[in-house]
């Protein structure tokens, strides 16, 4: 896609992003340090890019609860400038946000409009990003997304293969559920997205896109395993077996029926999607 400028090298969105978008300009830390947003929001202005999508974040969750400062400025105070950069060059600003802005409770998939109430710092900083970018003014889309995988980077994926191939049992937390998703397929969505936004002006806002069905995380395990062919028996945990830093939400399923019907954009199958991972590591299909 000509003209788009993604925030963001390394990460898995933006290395999806670089799959399916190759024209795009990439900046990462050496083109664009968030930590200093300023200097960023000149050379944008300088570019003036078609639109730009922020693949950039503090994603480090337990880590984030002593590390406050970074994590506030990466994911609030950074996106919050270069939303409004984007909307003082009139151009489309994406960016992706989290289920952690959620508190967990319940069972049933949140909507857009539920409220908001993170268990941790990162969740908090996120939620504030969020925020800030909507009171930006402009045009702009922040999408929530969950439970992120792909073949590249860290991710829960990657550490499963890793366990599975050197233990027989391995304990999983199953009183977390949520939407796994693959990070090519919210590339994907993005630029669908950015190329609605483009065409219409009208287009925008907060949206849910996760993979479907939900499932568990010990679920989700057992289904890497028996795709990866690998003899590795999950025993199911509660998350309190698995204490962390921060907490994680235990209820994460979110409601992406927004989406589908603004853009015309359907959850994805993390079944098959995993299929194709599992494939790009090298496991036979």
């Amino acid at each position: 896609m000509k003209g788009l400028l993604v925030l963001g090298k390394s990460g898995q969105l933006a290395q999806g992003l670089a799959r399916l978008a190759p024209d795009a300009a990439f900046w990462g830390r050496a083109e664009a340090d968030l930590s200093r947003p300023e200097a960023v929001m000149e050379r944008i202005r300088a570019l003036r890019p078609l639109a730009i999508i922020n693949a950039s974040a503090y994603t480090a969750v337990d880590k984030a609860e002593t590390d406050v400062a970074a994590a506030a400025m990466l994911n609030a105070t950074a996106p919050g400038l270069l939303a409004r950069a984007a909307a003082d060059l009139g151009v489309p600003f994406l960016h992706v946000s989290t289920d952690y802005v959620f508190d967990g409770g319940g069972d049933h998939s949140r909507t857009e409009d539920a409220a908001t109430a993170p268990l941790g710092i990162y969740g908090q900083t996120k939620r504030d990003g969020e925020r800030q970018v909507a009171a930006a003014g402009g045009q702009w889309v922040v999408m929530r997304t969950s439970w992120v995988f792909s073949p590249d980077g860290g991710n829960f994926v990657k550490t499963m293969l890793r366990l599975g191939a050197d233990r027989d049992r391995i304990d999983v937390v199953a009183d977390q559920i949520g939407g796994p998703t693959e990070a090519g397929r919210i590339a994907a969505a993005l630029l669908d997205m950015a190329g609605q936004m483009l065409a219409d002006p009208r287009k925008g806002g907060l949206y849910h896109f996760a993979g479907a069905p939900d499932v568990s995380w010990a679920d989700f395990a057992r289904a890497i395993f028996c795709r990866a062919r690998l003899d590795c028996a999950v025993q199911d945990i509660p998350a309190s077996d698995y204490p962390t830093p921060a907490r994680r939400p235990a209820n994460s399923r979110l409601d992406c029926s927004k989406i589908a019907h603004d853009f015309g954009i359907a959850r994805p199958d993390w079944r098959a999607d995993l299929d194709h991972v599992l494939n790009q590591l090298g496991y036979p299909s």
